[in-house]
């Protein structure tokens, strides 16, 4: 992916990681339209960002995604890049009578239906234009769990896994596929994510990400961070349990 000349779209670029991709990659001399479901954050990002758009979209809504694909692609004809960060992350307690399935069929509709469908909404549009990227944002947990945040964790790794076959599928094409994997960042995506002293600083993380893309530092189509190589290579490294164990610590 080059880092500059694109017109990108970043769902939740409202806040956390989204915003500050957003706003790295607007200061580089992209056009950057961020979307969210609230227009709060997203206008307060915008006037911070002169020229950056936004629009509302709640990811999890199919009529929504279709309606907004169609729109986004007329509005902005050059759009080249997609980067599906969107997501939620909330704790479950599976041993819970009764257990609340609201939670989970949330997460999953936000986290795994979201990216598909929007990427499937946008893909003729992407597949059509000379370069083009997509980019997954999945998580360190894809391929190590923590077990406080079950359903989290599986979507992750459904993404990964679909990851892989999208860029598979696609080779050969216009259409370069790359997975965002971020470690624990300092960011209010789960209660005390932004407060503990174990997540990456938020400028840190973006940052060394913005340089990987800079320098094309993506092997196997991944944009891995120091600090998430541990997760992402535990069973690689032979040392998976011993990492589940100081990820999960007394479960």
């Amino acid at each position: 992916m080059k880092i500059t000349g694109n017109t990108i779209l970043i769902t939740g670029g409202g806040t956390g990681i989204g915003r500050a991709l957003a706003e790295a990659l607007h200061a580089r001399g992209n056009r950057v339209i961020i979307t969210g479901r609230r227009d709060g954050p997203l206008k307060e990002v915008t006037e911070a960002n002169p020229g950056m758009a936004w629009a509302t979209l709640d990811v999890s809504d199919a009529d929504a995604i279709r309606t907004f694909a169609a729109q986004v692609t007329q509005d902005h004809p050059d759009l080249n890049v997609v980067i599906n960060n969107a997501g939620i992350m909330v704790a479950e307690d599976l041993t819970a009578d009764p257990f609340p399935l609201e939670t989970a069929e949330a997460t999953i509709a936000t986290n795994l239906l979201g990216p598909i469908r929007l990427t499937t909404a946008l893909l003729p549009h992407l597949r059509a234009q000379t370069v083009a990227t997509v980019v997954t944002v999945t998580s360190g947990l894809a391929f190590i769990p923590l077990v406080a945040t079950p359903t989290y964790n599986a979507t992750k790794a459904a993404i990964h896994s679909w990851t892989q076959s999208l860029r598979t599928q696609l080779a050969g094409t216009s259409v370069e596929v790359l997975e965002l994997a971020p470690p624990a960042v300092a960011t209010d995506l789960m209660p005390g994510h932004a407060e503990n002293p174990n997540s990456m600083p938020l400028a840190d993380y973006t940052a060394e990400v913005i340089g990987l893309i800079e320098r094309g530092d993506t092997p196997r189509g991944e944009i891995l961070v120091e600090r998430v190589k541990p997760l992402r290579f535990s069973e690689v490294n032979g040392n998976y349990e011993q990492v589940y164990a100081m990820l999960n610590g007394s479960h």
